[in-house]
């Protein structure tokens, strides 16, 4: 039985998993009646006995900037519609016809829709749509789903699969390449596809290598429950949360039920291209399998809207703790006042900055890379000027299957005899006493920290 996400073949949202037999699977069903309410805002409060539990909180959100791209583009399409991340995906601008209908699309790009064939094609929901510039090419959130003609140049560094992922995949979709932690890709279907997309190799393009079905899901299930040392599991894709809600419960009921996994992560962008996907009825249904942990992938400060917010209040008043995983990009985000004012916004929406990506080498993203020792000048003007809470930490997905290796700034100088040598975000150099050798009966006192003038 075919788990079909939502797709340009067929055209049609997510569909429930057909079939009453793979229904009954579920456990703990939501009531029909709950499915999918437009923009009612779940919080949790605490009940007599001290526990927590959902509350629903009606709202109905439709910014003014996005109102007046509705207005201007979706005129029939009413207020209802266009909060029902079914109709999102249903309206999805997916060619170049539906892209210059919102934009005024260049020759370049034009260029570069046209050649396109294959997997990672253009989508974007019209709710995203409405945030790109339609004069401004070098738009942030623009060059991030628009196609350019630089898609097209690759550099002898660039793979296909640069993180080695297929090589550690042990049945299909699932890589196990950590020891105690698995990623579980559970579809190939994006709401929006950003064009520097580590996985360009399979998004997108429903019938390739990649099916994904209940067969597959098992297959994946089964290695998980055979390996007691996996205790991490990271749903990803595609995104995880483009499957309907019966779905993805379907899926997480069976991780939950294994006694050795120690919590679900979801990596996510919906929250962002998509916050009228994150309803009351998905916030409820997460609720119940604690502890489930969300990883969303904010780009710039732009793409925080009222809608967005609205959206991670519900998660985070759920209990989801949320952590943001951006890419660092050449024009986009390559800036430390733009990364600062990401930080902080997020941080007033309870998203921490977790990491900042060097940008991995896919194949015809050369133009989006930024050099690591910019990467590295820009964490070290923001470390020392805003909280350590809004600083990410900056890594590189060692190409060939290394993982994630932390990059930081040179703050350690070496030593000076029993001391170190360390310089902080202002450039002064202090010694911190650290003996190499300590006598059995030597009196060690709290180190201190002498500035050096």
């Amino acid at each position: 039985m075919d788990l079909k996400p939502f797709d340009d073949d067929n055209d049609e949202p997510p569909s429930q998993v057909a079939g009453a037999a793979v229904k009954n699977l579920i456990q703990q069903p939501l009531n029909s009646s709950q499915q999918n309410k437009p923009f009612t805002r779940l919080s949790v409060v605490r009940n007599g006995n001290g526990n927590t539990s959902p509350k629903q909180k009606k709202s109905n959100i439709i910014s003014e900037k996005i109102k007046l791209f509705k207005e201007a583009y979706y005129p029939n399409a009413s207020d209802e519609e266009w909060n029902d991340w079914r109709w999102q995906l249903r309206n999805r601008i997916k060619n170049l016809n539906e892209l210059q209908r919102v934009i005024h699309v260049t020759e370049d790009e034009r260029e570069a829709l046209l050649k396109h064939d294959g997997p990672l094609p253009v989508g974007s929901t019209p709710y995203y749509a409405a945030l790109l510039s339609a004069t401004n090419a070098d738009d942030p959130l623009r060059r991030t789903v628009v196609m350019t003609t630089d898609e097209y140049r690759y550099t002898t560094a660039e793979l296909a699969d640069p993180l080695a992922e297929d090589s550690h995949t042990v049945v299909p979709g699932l890589v196990h390449r950590y020891p105690d932690r698995v990623l579980f890709l559970v579809t190939g279907f994006c709401s929006v596809y950003c064009r520097y997309c580590t996985r360009s190799r399979m998004v997108g393009s429903f019938g390739g290598e990649y099916k994904f079905n209940v067969s597959q899901w098992e297959n994946a299930i089964e290695y998980i429950k055979s390996h007691s040392q996996i205790r991490d599991v990271l749903l990803s894709g595609g995104d995880p949360l483009t499957l309907a809600d019966d779905k993805l419960e379907w899926l997480i009921s069976r991780l939950r039920a294994i006694p050795h996994v120690e919590f679900i992560r979801i990596g996510t962008k919906v929250p962002v291209v998509l916050p009228q996907r994150i309803t009351p009825a998905l916030t409820k249904m997460l609720h119940k399998y604690h502890p489930v942990w969300m990883s969303i992938h904010f780009t710039h400060p732009d793409e925080i809207t009222p809608e967005v917010k609205e959206a991670c209040a519900r998660l985070a008043d759920a209990g989801i703790p949320l952590g943001c995983q951006t890419v660092l990009l050449k024009g986009v985000n390559d800036d430390p006042q733009v990364l600062t004012k990401l930080s902080h916004e997020l941080l007033k929406i309870r998203v921490r900055p977790y990491y900042l990506y060097q940008c991995d080498p896919v194949l015809g993203t050369s133009h989006f890379r930024v050099p690591v020792e910019k990467g590295l000048e820009i964490i070290s003007k923001m470390r020392g000027f805003t909280t350590g809470y809004a600083i990410p930490t900056y890594v590189i997905d060692a190409p060939g299957g290394g993982g994630k290796i932390p990059i930081l700034p040179q703050s350690m100088l070496g030593r000076d005899g029993d001391d170190v040598l360390l310089k902080n975000y202002e450039g002064k150099i202090f010694r911190y006493n650290d003996p190499l050798e300590t006598k059995d009966n030597e009196l060690q006192l709290m180190p201190q920290l002498l500035e050096v003038f």
